[in-house]
């Protein structure tokens, strides 16, 4: 309204300036002496009356340049950026994978993407997104993308699955359609499209329901023990062409049961880590032929089974040392979601979400206050 509201101004000023022009061009001719000031003047101020209107003209063309800046330097007064004279970055970006249709993504997702990129400022966070359609360079309008979009590091991309499992063992089981009737399709495709992006690109691979605290990229060649015995791989960390995930690939085509929950999953990494170190037992933080298991307090400090510890009021110091040797927070959203959460107790996701994304948590705490208020 005020970007519309100012041109029909600025066209009525700009005849009456124009109508000013004759009588400057008298005035210059009966003042020899003072000439060329006048005519200097003159210019100037015609000059800036037209930068003025064709700025607002700009205005109204790039529609998000000047408020996407206010917007952000209110939501956001503070971005960190790569610290200077500090050692380059190892190569490789943050992934993050949306293998729905959906284009809302929930706090949860907003605050992972967040905290990604808050800790690893001078690395590329991808979010791959199946539901934005591919040569749409506008985003859908909601929340998350303005806020993430404040952030330098974060990009935004559509999810080519036929491009990203070609020149894979993968390519071929993508392209048959009777997979997308089974029951657990969407995880199932969520597992090969992690594996894959390790294996075409390298870098990190983090899902949705991660709160990170620290920066990952001193964790090469990595995954996680989320339970005696079992790697997740909701947290991935791996070179480029690494040939643990290329027989991660192998086995997701050759023993495929997209009937049981986690074969293509948790229980694929698992299988594959044992032939890997020929082992029959995982240890904590055990490493063998360059690729490492982390210990469950490194990114599963809460145990899938007490996933509703994360709603439990905890203090600060128990926070602190529950979570000192932890690198990121997984949440378990299968299990946790849909459950309440009271943005400004001391809950232990509260106190995560102001700690680590307090872009996200400043917006929830706004709804949660809009909601409380009594009806007029």
């Amino acid at each position: 309204m005020v970007v519309l509201g100012e041109r029909p101004l600025t066209e009525a000023r700009l005849p009456r300036m124009s109508n000013c022009l004759p009588k400057l061009t008298a005035m210059v001719l009966s003042h020899r002496l003072g000439a060329p000031f006048i005519l200097t003047f003159s210019f100037v101020f015609f000059a800036s009356v037209m930068f003025y209107w064709r700025t607002g003209e700009d205005a109204e063309g790039q529609l998000y340049s000047v408020p996407t800046q206010s917007r952000c330097a209110q939501v956001l007064p503070y971005i960190p950026h790569p610290t200077a004279g500090g050692p380059p970055p190892s190569p490789g970006d943050v992934f993050f994978v949306e293998t729905s249709e959906r284009t809302n993504p929930s706090y949860l997702f907003t605050c992972s993407v967040e905290s990604a990129a808050r800790t690893h400022p001078g690395t590329k966070v991808v979010v791959l997104m199946k539901g934005l359609a591919n040569g749409n360079a506008t985003l859908p309008s909601h929340f998350a993308f303005s806020l993430l979009s404040c952030f330098p590091n974060v990009e935004i991309r559509p999810l080519d699955l036929t491009e990203l499992f070609s020149g894979t063992p993968l390519a071929k089981w993508y392209l048959e359609p009777e997979h997308q009737k089974e029951p657990y399709f969407l995880p199932v495709l969520s597992d090969a499209c992690r594996i894959t992006l390790m294996w075409k690109f390298g870098g990190i691979y983090l899902d949705t329901d991660f709160i990170v605290l620290r920066n990952l990229k001193n964790l090469t060649n990595a995954l996680g023990i989320q339970s005696e015995d079992v790697v997740n791989g909701a947290f991935l960390s791996f070179q480029p062409k690494h040939e643990f995930m290329e027989l991660c690939m192998q086995d997701f085509v050759d023993n495929y049961n997209s009937w049981i929950w986690g074969h293509q999953g948790p229980q694929l990494l698992t299988r594959v880590f044992k032939r890997w170190c020929s082992i029959s037992n995982i240890q904590n933080n055990m490493s063998c032929k360059g690729v490492r298991a982390l210990s469950p307090e490194a990114l599963y400090p809460v145990f899938w089974r007490d996933w509703k510890k994360l709603f439990d009021r905890i203090s600060p110091s128990e926070l602190h040392e529950l979570l000192k040797n932890t690198y990121a927070v997984h949440i378990w959203n299968k299990l946790s979601h849909g459950t309440r959460l009271e943005i400004t107790s001391q809950a232990l996701l509260a106190q995560l979400y102001s700690q680590f994304c307090p872009a996200t948590y400043e917006k929830m705490k706004k709804e949660s206050e809009e909601q409380s208020k009594p009806v007029m």
